[in-house]
């Protein structure tokens, strides 16, 4: 069942789609909710007990704070790519698709992943510490095939892999990140297109730096909620480095140890 303007402007009880700021759509049979896509305004959403499958008519509506879709038929995780752009989404109840699931933690630190605004997830508050054990341990996850996202781009490569990866910068783009950042601007050679012949080495370090001055470039644009996640997932991060290093070491000196006595 496609849900229409007409129903809409109905349960609301408002003159034009712009206006409609809640909208209660609870076990309606719908599959097709094209509508949302006119529909920018809209805050707080419910779509639970319905038969949709998609998520992508809803990744314009940028004012949407909760988002209510448990008991759908969203089979793949992959339809949150399209909740990216959603920047103020703070609520989202996910729980009972078929792309939730067996594994109840892995699902949802693959969400938070995604997702890493979310205060309450499938009714259950969102921790910090979740949030960094998310960003290290959840899937990532991409744009559905087909998706419009998902196109095929001059170089012949997926847009998901080229103009929408934070990796890809030409030398002319990513030196005027550095320089921005008041970083020192990389060298020619550091770039594997435009020298011959391009290593595998070359190119695992490009995309080391490329991912520093994307990481530096969006610290920029985060506010203190957002940066106190970011805080705690480096914290952890280190914590990781800090035992392996200290593992590496007890091993030195046990091998040492063994060679003095032999």
């Amino acid at each position: 069942m496609k849900l229409t303007r007409k129903q809409v402007l109905a349960k609301a009880k408002a003159s034009d789609l712009e206006s409609v700021k809640k909208l209660n759509c609870w076990g309606c049979n719908l599959t097709d909710i094209s509508i949302f896509s006119q529909m920018a305004n809209i805050e707080v959403l419910t779509l639970s007990v319905n038969s949709i499958t998609s998520l992508s008519p809803l990744a314009g509506c940028l004012s949407l704070c909760e988002l209510y879709l448990r008991k759908n038929l969203i089979s793949s995780l992959s339809e949150l790519s399209h909740l990216r752009p959603l920047t103020r989404l703070r609520v989202l109840w996910l729980a009972e698709n078929p792309c939730c699931g067996s594994d109840s933690s892995q699902y949802r630190l693959t969400v938070l992943r995604c997702l890493p605004r979310l205060q309450k997830l499938d009714n259950q508050p969102v921790t910090e510490d979740e949030i960094g054990l998310a960003l290290m341990e959840g899937e990532v996850v991409t744009t559905p095939p087909g998706s419009h996202q998902n196109q095929l781009s001059t170089n012949g490569l997926p847009d998901a892999e080229t103009e929408n990866d934070p990796l890809n910068y030409n030398m002319e783009e990513t030196n005027k990140i550095r320089e921005e950042l008041g970083m020192k601007p990389l060298p020619r050679d550091k770039f594997p297109s435009l020298s011959s012949p391009s290593t595998r080495e070359n190119k695992l370090s490009l995309k080391k730096t490329h991912t520093l001055d994307a990481v530096l470039l969006l610290l920029r644009d985060l506010d203190e909620e957002e940066l106190r996640v970011v805080h705690t997932a480096t914290q952890n991060r280190l914590q990781i480095y800090t035992v392996d290093s200290e593992m590496f070491n007890d091993s030195l000196q046990t091998q040492k140890t063994t060679d003095i006595q032999h």
